[in-house]
């Protein structure tokens, strides 16, 4: 099963990085596999650590897939002195590499989990925040994707968004639908 999660890193001068990335459950923690090259596959590589946030605020992943928002505020993690999490996340789990597979494309990181903490309860589900979520992967892999198919999937997924969005999905959805259009732009110049 993977999980779709905002993992945060820190680089070994303290910097701290906010991705989103499908955690796959493993024995003991998760699977991470971020793409090369990528600031997470080097603070991991560099640090050993990483923290799995939960978070159902759609701003965060459609945020750091478009480049509209970076600033998510972190706050350091509670067990691991070199991890930091975001400030305003459901709940959140730290984890250590226990092994790296090295990968051209996407290494594998063996996490186990060190500590698990709960921040806020779980409200229940919203249709439009898991749309803002499939609407991201489309728009991560907007170069490789035929438009008519971006297209049909995110009419489709534009249900949820006019049936179940509150203002912090639509905004999620704003965003990407911004960025089909100026990547469709660039392409056609």
């Amino acid at each position: 099963m993977i999980r779709e999660t905002i993992v945060t890193t820190q680089s070994a001068s303290g910097e701290p990085h906010v991705a989103p990335m499908g955690a796959t459950l493993v024995e003991g923690g998760y699977l991470l596999q971020p793409f090369r090259p990528s600031r997470t596959l080097d603070n991991m590589a560099a640090l050993g650590v990483a923290v799995v946030n939960f978070t159902d605020d759609a701003r965060v992943f459609a945020g750091c897939i478009t480049g509209r928002h970076r600033s998510w505020p972190t706050v350091p993690a509670t067990r691991l002195d070199s991890a930091v999490r975001l400030d305003q996340c459901l709940a959140h789990d730290e984890v250590e590499v226990t092994r790296m597979e090295d990968d051209p494309t996407r290494p594998r990181f063996f996490c186990r989990i060190v500590h698990r903490e709960q921040h806020a309860p779980f409200l229940g589900l919203n249709r439009a925040v898991a749309a803002v979520l499939e609407g991201a992967v489309l728009v991560s892999r907007l170069h490789m994707m035929d438009p008519e198919r971006v297209d049909r999937e995110m009419n489709y997924l534009s249900i949820a968004i006019e049936k179940t969005a509150g203002p912090a999905e639509r905004e999620a959805w704003d965003w990407l639908c911004e960025t089909i259009a100026d990547h469709r732009a660039r392409v056609a110049s």
